[in-house]
């Protein structure tokens, strides 16, 4: 199975899956071991969740002191357009339709909607015609928004410092110096299935839970919210983290040229386009070497970081330009000679490897010169028995089995996880003033959790960049942002460099995309420096793409 590109989403599943179970008020499990059989009692139902609550805050920004009102709600979409049209404000079924006729006749097999959960903020007094709003999402797939609101742009910020596990609660909740609020209304979205969302009706999980069911549930949201909120005519952004970018590609151009959506600007963090880049499942595709060639900057900057060259640059940038040019050239030409690659320039190639990884000649060539994702977190510091993160490769942790040929966890996920959960539930319940009653749902359920890949009926690997071309085509005028870590293993930066370069577009087009690489991992701004670059660029996009400016 392929390893999710957010935290705890599939793996590293043990410390999301342990956290996700925490914020219930009590699990099936602990519910058996906790009383006899005859003492026990079922669980109490959740509380049906008011359809939205208003709150008031504040938030200091650059030496703005912006105040906001924060809705913490739902909105209910159909599986499909047609059924989504018969739905009314308050989610349920329009009388005299025949989805209400449909439900009313038989409720256990009523069609599938889902109730997603957000978090908008607005400022004060700001004229809503004119004032930028972005939507912001995680991916994973299966990941709620918790990240990203939590820790990137939302107006309280969880406090993160160094390379290192966290200690355990209580945690520090602080206010978000670099919070997009300064910029953009903020709207913080949940998938189907997590949060404080639920889907219901028959086959709601298939209904909901795919490449393109997924898009399509984002897009009839915005259209929802929109209308709600009286927004149809502010500038609007997308932003998109790891799988969230993937989503982004597809309802770009949903919204452009199905729904007549113009968007001002499309926003990726971590980017994942062509999943034949994987570096994760890279071995269990042979014959496709692109992923070992763009994860080499990648192990490069780790390496770097770690002190495990042979040399150690003075600087990273100039040395990753080297490693690129390597990564593309002579190592690709060694790839690409297969079985025909002497023994003699099989070692030459594995000797310049040792020189940029920091991993022995001998493995590198038992590796056949192609090493995993997993197979460089487990063996770049396995002599002092650590692990290296794959989300953030400059965290490290104890191994878990030192003899294993692949890394069996996660310690940048371990390190941060429990913070956000706990957080956010503390978050909403005390500050927001939702959720009471409810749980909290981190990831989509582990049970029988799948996820569709195909798109638009194609059965080989996804690739969605042509989703975003023609975005492109049809508005001329989109401006896209690509952001990345350079210690990002889930989706190595240079590969997202790649997937753009490589997008079916006119040549005249690409100046339209601009990128912006930071000194951290997947999660950016978990590194007070590198999030504080990140508002400034993401705000000058926004500014330099809003309504006239484009």
């Amino acid at each position: 199975m392929r390893r999710s590109f957010l935290p705890g989403a599939v793996l590293p599943g043990a410390v999301l899956l342990a956290a996700a179970l925490s914020v219930a008020p009590l699990s099936a499990l602990a519910a058996q071991n906790a009383a006899p059989a005859n003492a026990a009692k079922p669980a109490p139902a959740e509380k049906t969740p008011p359809q939205e609550v208003t709150t008031q805050g504040s938030v200091d920004v650059g030496g703005q002191h912006i105040v906001y009102d924060a809705v913490a709600g739902t909105l209910t979409v159909g599986s499909t357009d047609e059924q989504d049209a018969q739905l009314g404000d308050d989610g349920k079924p329009l009388p005299d339709t025949d989805l209400a006729a449909e439900t009313e006749k038989d409720p256990k097999n009523a069609p599938a909607v889902a109730r997603i959960f957000y978090v908008a903020y607005f400022k004060k007094d700001a004229n809503p015609g004119e004032r930028p709003v972005t939507f912001l999402y995680n991916g994973g797939p299966g990941s709620s928004t918790v990240w990203l609101h939590m820790g990137c742009f939302g107006p309280k910020h969880v406090a993160t410092a160094g390379d290192a596990h966290l200690p355990a609660a209580p945690y520090r909740l602080v206010n978000n110096d670099y919070s997009l609020l300064d910029t953009s209304d903020l709207v913080f979205i949940d998938m189907p299935g997590t949060g404080y969302g639920r889907m219901v009706g028959k086959d709601k999980e298939k209904a909901f839970w795919g490449v393109d069911e997924d898009a399509h549930a984002f897009a009839r949201f915005i259209v929802r919210f929109l209308t709600k909120y009286n927004r149809w005519n502010s500038p609007k952004y997308l932003f998109g983290e790891s799988y969230g970018t993937t989503r982004s590609a597809v309802l770009s151009n949903i919204l452009t040229n199905e729904k007549s959506i113009d968007l001002n600007g499309v926003i990726l963090l971590s980017q994942i386009f062509n999943f034949n880049s994987d570096i994760d499942q890279a071995r269990a595709n042979p014959g496709i070497d692109l992923p070992f060639e763009l994860a080499l900057p990648t192990y490069a900057a780790t390496a770097w970081y770690h002190h495990r060259l042979p040399q150690q640059p003075p600087a990273l940038e100039p040395f990753l330009k080297e490693v690129e040019n390597f990564a593309m050239s002579d190592y690709a030409h060694a790839l690409a000679e297969g079985t025909d690659l002497s023994d003699a320039d099989k070692r030459a190639i594995a000797e310049k490897l040792h020189d940029y990884t920091g991993l022995s000649t001998d493995y590198l060539i038992r590796a056949d010169l192609r090493v995993s994702g997993g197979g460089f977190e487990k063996n770049l510091q396995s002599a002092d028995d650590l692990t290296t993160g794959r989300l953030d490769t400059r965290f490290s942790g104890p191994s878990v089995n030192p003899l294993s040929e692949e890394a069996q966890y996660d310690p940048q996920s371990s390190a941060i996880s429990s913070a956000y959960v706990a957080l956010f539930n503390d978050y909403a319940h005390n500050i927001l003033k939702y959720g009471e009653g409810q749980t909290y749902l981190p990831e989509a359920q582990f049970g029988g959790f799948q996820w569709d890949l195909k798109h638009d009926g194609n059965p080989i690997e996804l690739n969605v960049g042509p989703d975003l071309a023609t975005a492109m085509k049809t508005d001329p005028k989109l401006k896209v942002m690509v952001n990345g870590g350079y210690y990002d293993l889930a989706t190595p930066f240079y590969a997202a460099e790649y997937e753009e370069k490589h997008l079916p577009i006119p040549s005249s087009l690409a100046s339209n995309i601009q990128y912006n690489w930071y000194s951290s991992g997947h999660m950016v701004y978990v590194n007070d420096a590198s999030l504080k670059q990140l508002h400034e660029n993401v705000a000058a996009f926004i500014r330099g793409t809003e309504a006239g400016n484009r």
